[in-house]
């Protein structure tokens, strides 16, 4: 699954859209204090009112917001699973009996109970239903409709909200002309903010891929493992973060621990040119040679393949080891890398990390950043001084 599928699923995710159809939806309330079932409630969607539809709708899309390997993980199911949840999740997908849809989805709400502990009530919801998407470019001159030709996938969907209780107020009364202490008891479902989720299947060149889920955490680089390998019996997978600091040991491995400020830019700045100048639908990756590669455009002494290789094995236990170019590094033209000292903290792009340098002046280390305008502090020029 890659970038570009996710955004056309999100995109659909609106109402009066005919290229979506939401059969089924069922919420299931779970009590903290119980960790049981409280309630559950299912209906077609269809006859839900447009209010609440336009609020399930902003759930939906909120759930599948986000970066690949940092708030959404493609996950492959284990091979060997007792009761997995891949089963489950099929024979919910293809039944046509919305009853049954209805009881395997609170199969897997009991799963979802084992060994956990909910801190708030939590409402999930589980939504089933079929998207389209055109097999061809729209082409405005074809006599026929591009709406005769599409891929048709179904899936469901499932969101996991926390509620909250509303907080006391103090109110007036128009008719009465008094003010009134108002304490509303119902808590709300923090529909806007999901905490995980999930989308199945997964989906690749267009096609369903049944033995992958889409799982979806609320917070960036936070995945659930938990509910990962116990409720959807799925295999745990390396995300950006792991990547990131797997990337950067393996450079320390080949450079050493002391690097320049250029030299990194460098590295980034080529990082940034493999992303950019890629032509496949996949995301690059990068192996040993790739790393060997820009280790040596960027300064790095005596680096060879040996040494690279070596790096790979005793960072990762595997020579072969490729990792996703956008996952190695911060985001490359926003301020995403922090310089923290005693003093300040400082944040630069790694586009702009080329006019950092960490200095020794008068005994003393100290960071000179490089600019080409007069530097003002709350409405006072600076002044230059001359070093």
């Amino acid at each position: 699954m890659i970038k570009k599928e996710i955004a056309h699923i999100r995109k659909h995710f609106k109402l009066d859209n005919e290229m979506l159809k939401l059969h089924d939806i069922l919420n299931v309330y779970i009590m903290k204090e119980t960790n049981e079932i409280y309630h559950y409630e299912r209906q077609p969607f269809a006859f839900v009112d447009r209010e609440k539809q336009e609020l399930y709708m902003l759930n939906f899309k909120k759930l599948l917001t986000g970066e690949l390997d940092q708030k959404m993980y493609e996950l492959k199911f284990q091979d060997e699973a007792e009761q997995p949840s891949q089963v489950l999740l099929h024979q919910g997908l293809v039944t046509g009996n919305a009853e049954e849809w209805q009881d395997l989805m609170l199969l897997l709400v009991e799963k979802m109970l084992v060994d956990t502990n909910y801190e708030q009530d939590t409402v999930i919801t589980f939504v089933r239903g079929q998207y389209s998407k055109p097999t061809k470019s729209r082409n405005e001159d074809a006599m026929e409709s591009e709406k005769n030709e599409m891929f048709a996938n179904l899936f469901i969907l499932c969101s996991v909200n926390s509620t909250e209780q509303q907080k006391k107020t103090l109110m007036f009364d128009y008719v009465e002309r008094e003010y009134k202490y108002n304490v509303f008891v119902d808590p709300i479902i923090k529909l806007n903010t999901p905490e995980q989720g999930f989308l199945y299947p997964s989906v690749t060149d267009n096609y369903s891929d049944v033995n992958r889920i889409l799982y979806c955490s609320g917070r960036a680089h936070e995945p659930n493992w938990h509910f990962i390998e116990g409720v959807l019996n799925a295999e745990k997978t390396v995300t950006a973060l792991e990547e990131r600091s797997i990337f950067e040991e393996i450079v320390k491995e080949v450079a050493g621990d002391q690097l320049d400020t250029a030299m990194i830019a460098h590295v980034y700045e080529e990082i940034h040119r493999v992303i950019e100048t890629n032509e496949a639908e996949e995301p690059p990756k990068l192996d040993y040679k790739d790393v060997e590669r820009m280790l040596s455009a960027s300064g790095v002494e005596n680096v060879t393949t040996e040494r690279v290789e070596r790096a790979f094995q005793n960072v990762v236990d595997d020579k072969n080891f490729e990792m996703k170019a956008s996952s190695v590094m911060p985001k490359f033209t926003s301020k995403s890398i922090k310089i923290e000292t005693k003093v300040a903290t400082i944040t630069v792009s790694p586009q702009d990390l080329k006019y950092v340098r960490q200095v020794n002046h008068q005994g003393k280390r100290c960071i000179l950043i490089e600019v080409d305008e007069d530097v003002v502090i709350e409405g006072f020029n600076i002044n230059t001084e001359t070093l």
